[in-house]
Formats: C-alpha cells, sequence, structure tokens
C-alpha cells in the first residue's frame, strides 16, 4: 500500500472569470484547480496523480494520470473548459472520461472534451530498412461509464465488479445505485482513493431520485466496507451544510464536533473539504451511522428499528431541512 501525499500550488487570483461568489471565491477556485493528491507505490515507479478540478457552483470533477503509462482520465466532468484548463496547463491531453452517472452536472463536459480530444490519430513507423510505413490507428479517447444510466457515447461499459485499468492502476467497479438506478463507484486500492459520485458525500449522501433507502443503505454499506484510509473523493462540496444538519440530530458526537470546526476554518478560507476518508466519513456521516442512539433518539425511532430504516429517517429529515 502506497503513502499518500498531498502537494499544493497555490497561484494568484484567476482574472476575469464571473462568479456568483465574488472575486475572492474565484481566486480560491483557481487555487483549489491546481490542488494535487498524489499516491506513491513501493511497487511501482509511477504514482497515480489525482487532482481535484471545481466545476460550476459547487461540482468536482477529478483528472487522474498515470504517468507511467501516459493515460489521463477526467471523472465526472460537468463542463469541458475547467477541465481543459487544467490540461493545458500541465501540458497533458485527455484520454479517457469516466462518469459515475447520468446527471448531466456529472456528463455536461462530455461531448465537447471527446469532440476536442477524440480524433484518431495515424501513427507511422519505419519498419526494419525497408521503405514502407506500417499505418496504425490509434482511439485516443473512450468514454467510460455505466451501462444502465443512459450516459450516451459510451465506448467501455463497466458494470459492478469489472475491473478496468488506467493505465498501469487497477479501477474496481462498485455498483452503487440510489441516487440513480445505474450510478457506480470506482476504487483504486493501490491509491487508496474511491470516487463516489453523488453516492456517499463528506458527512452526507445523495438524494433518492430513482433508487429506494433499501438500495442505497446498500450501496452505502459497500463503500464504508472499504480500508479506513481510502480517500473518499466525491461529486460535490457540500460538507459544511452536510455537518450543520448531522449536528441538529447528534449533537454530542466530539468526531463531528471538531470536524466542523475544521470544515468551517477550510471553506471559510476558499479551500476544498474533499477529500476526507472512509474511517473519517464512519464517525461523523450520520448516513454511516445507523447504530447511534442519539440519532435514533433524535428521529424517535426504537432500538428495534433496522439499520436501513434509519438510514431511511435520517434521508427525509435531510430532505426537510
Amino acid at each position: 500500500m502506497g503513502s499518500l501525499a498531498f502537494r499544493v500550488a497555490l497561484a494568484p487570483p484567476l482574472v476575469g472569470r464571473s462568479s456568483r461568489h465574488g472575486a475572492r471565491i474565484s481566486g480560491a477556485r483557481y487555487r483549489l484547480s491546481r490542488c494535487c493528491f498524489s499516491s506513491q507505490s513501493a511497487m511501482a515507479s509511477a504514482a497515480l496523480e489525482i487532482e481535484l478540478i471545481p466545476c460550476l457552483k459547487d461540482n468536482y470533477a477529478y483528472l487522474l494520470r498515470d504517468a507511467s503509462s501516459g493515460a489521463i482520465g477526467v471523472v465526472d466532468p460537468s463542463t469541458a473548459q475547467p477541465v481543459i484548463e487544467a490540461l493545458e496547463r500541465r501540458g497533458l491531453k485527455l484520454t479517457h472520461i469516466i462518469n459515475t452517472h447520468h446527471h448531466w452536472d456529472h456528463t455536461g463536459g462530455n461531448a465537447d472534451l471527446k469532440k476536442r480530444y477524440g480524433a484518431q490519430a495515424r501513427e507511422f513507423f519505419f519498419f526494419f530498412l525497408l521503405s514502407s510505413f506500417l499505418l496504425r490507428r490509434t482511439k485516443l479517447y473512450l468514454i467510460v461509464a455505466p451501462p444502465g444510466d443512459g450516459i450516451p457515447g459510451i465506448d467501455v461499459p463497466l458494470k459492478d465488479g469489472d475491473t478496468w485499468m488506467l493505465g498501469e492502476h487497477a479501477m474496481k467497479v462498485i455498483g452503487t445505485p440510489g441516487h440513480t438506478r445505474g450510478h457506480v463507484s470506482y476504487y483504486f486500492a493501490d491509491s487508496r482513493a474511491v470516487f463516489t459520485g453523488d453516492t456517499l458525500f463528506s458527512i452526507g449522501c445523495g438524494r433518492l431520485f430513482e433508487g429506494s433507502a433499501q438500495q442505497m443503505w446498500s450501496s452505502l454499506s459497500k463503500l464504508a466496507a472499504l480500508p479506513d484510509e481510502t480517500r473518499v473523493f466525491c461529486g460535490h462540496e457540500y460538507t459544511l451544510s452536510n455537518a450543520k444538519f448531522a449536528m441538529t440530530i447528534e449533537p454530542n458526537n466530539p468526531a463531528l464536533n471538531s470536524h466542523f470546526e475544521k470544515v468551517k476554518q477550510l471553506r471559510d478560507s476558499g479551500l476544498a473539504t474533499i477529500p476526507s476518508s472512509v474511517g473519517e466519513e464512519k464517525k461523523f456521516n450520520p448516513f454511516l451511522r445507523p447504530a447511534s442512539r442519539e440519532i435514533r433518539r433524535s428521529l424517535n425511532l426504537s432500538d428495534d428499528a433496522s439499520d436501513s430504516d434509519v438510514f431511511a429517517a435520517v434521508r427525509k429529515a435531510k430532505d426537510r431541512a
């Protein structure tokens, strides 16, 4: 298991970009896009690099790079331009897009990115001393996504239990329906990273637009079973509002109270609260804590209520908040 290191490169505010949050947050968004997380393994010469890319109001896309193979993937691009800027800043060319589910704010950049980077390339190779050339067509770009979620243009359909290689890094597909019927999450064991889309948020989970509470609880249970050190890269910056809700139903949770202060400081500085970890989420995410007596009392649930029923009650309470 590789050690996880963080690299932060600060930059001046981005000039000329409009923002609902004003100039100060506009600059912070640029700094966030320069925040790069890398995982290095003693067994591999190259690291899987993970760069957070803010999109729209509160979405996050993630740029993944396997330096050894040159494979470059992006997870859930809401729009193309922030991804293009991140690629051009580093002199990279996109090879894959990886979607967790079909919602527009996770796939909105697909078409433009495929148009820009998806042309067929012709590569000529001199064959020994002969005066002929070998023509090879290489597909440079693939859409990798769950086939059951209605995402157009999929080149590599992936389902629960599949393993797909991004360069030299194995990506395991975990079926996580609930938010949508076909939602999946992607787990890189060697990089201790899971991309959860809109299933698991920091101190929260996604709304049940297409699935049932039972489905979502089953999906969250799969993610909670990953190693505690697994970093959770989710699709939105909802952590502060999620924490405020969590404190209404479990106000005496010391881990939650401590993390709430950390989250406020990060957001006040215009910084991301992502990634968290599976181990941390199990300590303060109310959607992963159905055994909490305080949560049960807050929601008037008995000790006999099933974990799935407690989860459903927490979800309903959050929907009303």
